[in-house]
């Protein structure tokens, strides 16, 4: 090979490959990469790279390494974007498309993939340690990596242009509520009444759009919750990362090679009823178990929480009577919607906006029935106002005046709201 001053990028690949061929026959018999492994991948790195006799500036040195344990203990080509904290969402699509979601926006980045094998090796690397894995008889499967940040992965023949992954980065929820208040998401009264909400063991209900923020809401809420309960989480993937001691995590998992074996998460809803939860949490209702829920918040277990997709808060009430009809349960329309306006309590929206924001428009109060229709009242809503020079979103947070009916349970929990957390008036500040 060439002086340092000279290296091409063709001998750069091809020492870059004779290093991982030898790293990895030395590896041969390792099933677990803990810490051990990764320490001695280190060891036969330097062994290996010693033995070329090449003598790379610290700069190209420190390069080739970073990138060989990348394909080696890492997630190869993705790493360097996980590992930027500025990237909120990875996405992958064949071998010669990547691109990343900063700010809102999405950005070509000039990494890429030698071939749609290699993709294969990194998502088999995703998979393997949650127990999941892809190929043409099941051709897409979600995962987490051990950060917490949420993968899918669709490969082919039902992802025509070549294996896909999305990545959504789980640095978010690190999120508390004072800095949701300080990126003005929200206002200091909201924050103190949906704490008051959860400590009074309301029923919440988290609902907006893809990518809104509504699990690190959730998270963010369950933060709330009395170290003294037992709280059972129900998750796809395990994301919530509550701090109280008697916290059961719960996870779904998929049918194995033969079809059999799927745990759902309607059946860990139905499960978690024996487990003698104070409060269940479920990540999201996506189908059947909407009903499984509403019946746990009619049985006891007030104060229990979700999320789904939605685009309002009335649009939130009508999704849940669809998928309660998914359950199966052949029960009248009318049945439903008493077991919705009956078990939940508190309905909040959370929306990303067109600059990238993200903000709770609505805070509602489910208030009964009236006639064959759920009734619903808005406490607090996000009034917009247009766009200021940069385009940003202006407009202010309100409360519409409107006393929640279920005051009297927060004043049973011992709460007591300061006087003017429901003036009507725009009190609050303008915010852009």
């Amino acid at each position: 090979m060439s002086e340092p001053s000279q290296f091409s990028q063709t001998e750069y690949d091809r020492l870059k490959g004779y290093l991982i061929e030898k790293v990895t026959r030395q590896s041969e018999g390792y099933t677990t990469f803990g810490e051990e492994y990764q320490h001695n991948v280190e060891k036969w790195l330097e062994e290996s790279y010693a033995k070329t006799k090449l003598d790379l500036n610290e700069h190209l040195r420190r390069k080739l390494f970073q990138e060989v344990k990348a394909e080696l203990i890492g997630y190869g080509p993705l790493q360097p974007l996980l590992d930027d904290a500025e990237n909120s969402e990875i996405m992958v699509t064949g071998p010669n498309q990547i691109y990343v979601e900063r700010k809102g926006k999405l950005i070509d980045v000039p990494i890429k993939f030698d071939n749609e094998a290699h993709v294969m090796r990194i998502i088999d690397r995703m998979l393997a340690p949650v127990g999941r894995r892809v190929d043409r008889d099941n051709p897409s499967a979600d995962s987490r990596l051990p950060d917490g940040s949420r993968v899918n992965v669709v490969i082919p023949p039902v992802s025509v242009d070549g294996p896909c992954i999305t990545i959504r980065k789980f640095t978010i929820m690190d999120f508390t509520i004072k800095q949701l208040i300080e990126l003005s998401s929200l206002t200091k009264h909201m924050a103190e009444f949906l704490e008051a909400c959860v400590v009074a063991r309301l029923n919440i209900l988290i609902t907006g759009n893809t990518s809104s923020g509504k699990t690190t809401l959730l998270n963010v809420l369950t933060g709330f919750i009395p170290g003294s309960e037992r709280i059972v989480t129900i998750e796809d993937a395990a994301e919530l990362n509550l701090k109280q001691k008697y916290t059961v995590r719960l996870e779904t998992k998929n049918a194995g090679v033969d079809g059999t074996g799927a745990v759902t998460t309607r059946d860990l809803v139905r499960n978690a009823l024996r487990m003698r939860p104070d409060r269940i949490v479920v990540g999201e209702v996506r189908s059947g178990e909407a009903m499984d829920m509403l019946q746990a918040m009619n049985t006891g277990h007030d104060g229990s929480m979700t999320t789904l997709h939605a685009n309002s808060p009335r649009d939130a009430i009508s999704r849940i009577e669809t998928m309660a009809m998914m359950a199966g349960l052949d029960l009248p329309m009318m049945a439903i919607r008493q077991q919705i306006a009956s078990a939940m309590d508190v309905v909040i929206q959370i929306s990303r906006l067109s600059d990238g924001t993200r903000k709770l428009t609505h805070i509602s109060e489910i208030t009964g029935m009236e006639g064959p229709v759920v009734t619903m009242q808005d406490l607090f809503v996000f009034k917009r106002q247009g766009f200021d020079e940069n385009r940003k979103v202006k407009g202010s947070f309100s409360s519409t005046g409107v006393q929640p009916k279920f005051s009297e349970k927060l004043f049973a929990a011992g709460i007591e709201l300061p006087p003017d957390t429901f003036l009507s008036e725009d009190y609050w500040p303008e915010i852009g």
